[in-house]
């Protein structure tokens, strides 16, 4: 019965692997090829994953050897009206905010307005912490540089349309900036924790957080494309976002802007990516291997594809021994991703108006480390994550096929099998967990997988039903029972 069990397993793993896109059949792109053949690869491979993952638009721009190689675009900035994304259309970054607002910190601390060691109560004018059970003296800018502060998450959720009246970033860090540990024991990742950078840095330098900004990182790095403040006449306008069911969400802005609120074409973040890799007029060399130093090493969930954290930059060691950092970014509607090699002068920059885009943004960045010769990074790690899915779903299947089949046996040799309670008890649970998946506005897992979970989803519902189903089914009356 268990040969039986893992053939069909196998069968119907590799079923799904191959229905499902994750048996991805390609060809491969040799090491160092030249950029027109990863170029022409590239503009066959994008469109067939966004054709497979339903994602309108993406954005992408190389950088090889410190400079910007290629830049593209592809796919839709809005469906309805067919607008299409093209490379000088900004885009909202999300947390790819976060290395940029890293540097406007580290900015500080070159002129010595700031040390990152000191309290960062001490630089707050306009602003004071609400009341909280650990000791809100403790934060360092270096904590929050490195979301060790003990600062929750905080809720993304939180949007407004372009010039729709809002609360100021003041008011949302008043009801959000409640310590959930104490300062300094552990990473815990936080929108909050960089929303309080944003105070930070209007207290010490008089400015609104945009206009240092802009006037301190932006231009000075040739990022004259990107902005926190949306004009509502700038054309072309940023993209429609599309969520993990392919709804559209109409662009939006977030009360706060230093965790999530940058809006920037690939090209500028590209610029930004070179900057970090040589001499440049923001930072020193210094100040940049400094942010890619590993401030925590316990990342939590995050250590399944990165090793490490440091100020605004995951950490993470290559195949081949070279360090390299990087940041995602995701919101209602929009993915995006930004990872660099300082060693050999390589970066890549996706940004995509999909909230389904993972997978996606996992293998071309599988494609490009294969081409640059690295030759995988850690986000491939959900590429393996897919097959492991794949698997579960098969054996849940098999089970399903297996239960089913024990149950006829049973129905016509007249007997009743056992373990009803224990078989009752667990589809009970598996039901309940798909209805309050259902019930989730987001959920990590669908993010990740979003073809997958939905088959994940199934196959747990089947193996539900035949479980009761096993359970409600008399058996056959035998010819001796007395009526």
């Amino acid at each position: 019965m268990w040969i039986w069990f893992i053939f069909i397993s196998v069968i119907i793993s590799l079923f799904v692997m191959l229905f499902s896109g994750s048996l991805q059949i390609k060809r491969n792109m040799r090491a160092d090829a030249p950029l027109d053949e990863f170029k022409s690869y590239m503009d066959e491979r994008i469109p067939a994953l966004m054709k497979q993952y339903s994602i309108p638009g993406c954005n992408i721009a190389l950088v090889k050897n410190g400079e910007i190689a290629w830049t593209q675009g592809y796919g839709y900035a809005d469906m309805a009206s067919s607008r299409a994304l093209t490379v000088d259309t900004a885009m909202s970054v999300q947390s790819i905010t976060k290395p940029v607002t890293a540097w406007g910190v580290m900015r500080l601390a070159e002129k010595g307005l700031i040390d990152l060691d000191t309290p960062v109560s001490q630089y707050l004018k306009s602003w004071q912490f609400p009341l909280t059970d650990y000791p809100t003296e403790k934060i360092s800018v270096r904590q929050l540089l490195s979301h060790t502060s003990g600062m929750p998450l905080g809720d993304f959720t939180n949007i407004y349309s372009p010039g729709e009246v809002m609360p100021s970033n003041r008011d949302v860090m008043t009801g959000e900036a409640v310590l959930m540990r104490e300062p300094g024991t552990g990473f815990s990742y936080s929108n909050t924790g960089y929303n309080l950078l944003e105070i930070l840095i209007e207290d010490v330098t008089g400015q609104s957080f945009s206009e240092y900004m802009r006037t301190e990182v932006l231009l000075p790095l040739g990022m004259e494309s990107s902005f926190f403040d949306i004009d509502t006449a700038a054309k072309p306008y940023p993209p429609t976002g599309y969520n993990l069911r392919g709804e559209p969400v109409p662009v939006y802005l977030y009360p706060s802007k230093a965790s999530g609120g940058l809006f920037a074409t690939a090209h500028d973040i590209a610029r930004f990516a070179v900057a970090g890799l040589q001499e440049n007029p923001v930072l020193s060399i210094e100040s940049i291997n400094r942010m890619y130093q590993p401030e925590s090493h316990k990342i939590g969930i995050y250590g399944l594809i990165f090793e490490a954290y440091g100020f605004g930059h995951y950490i993470e060691k290559l195949p081949n021994g070279a360090l390299s950092v990087s940041h995602g970014g995701q919101g209602n509607g929009i993915m995006t991703h930004l990872q660099a090699v300082p060693e050999t002068g390589d970066a890549i920059v996706i940004l995509t108006n999909s909230q389904r885009s993972w997978p996606f943004i996992a293998y071309v960045l599988s494609d490009w480390a294969q081409w640059r010769g690295f030759p995988s990074v850690g986000m491939g790690r959900i590429i393996w994550g897919h097959y492991v899915l794949c698997v579960v779903i098969g054996m849940m299947v098999s089970a399903s096929l297996m239960v089913m089949l024990r149950l006829v046996l049973a129905f016509y040799q007249q007997k009743r099998t056992g373990f009803r309670l224990l078989r009752v008890s667990a589809a009970s649970i598996l039901l309940g967990i798909l209805i309050w998946c259902a019930c989730q506005e987001y959920l990590f897992i669908t993010s990740v997988f979003p073809v997958l979970s939905v088959w994940l989803g199934g196959a747990a519902f089947l193996f539900s039903i035949v479980l009761l189903l096993s359970v409600a089914v008399p058996a056959r009356p035998r010819k001796n029972d007395i009526l």
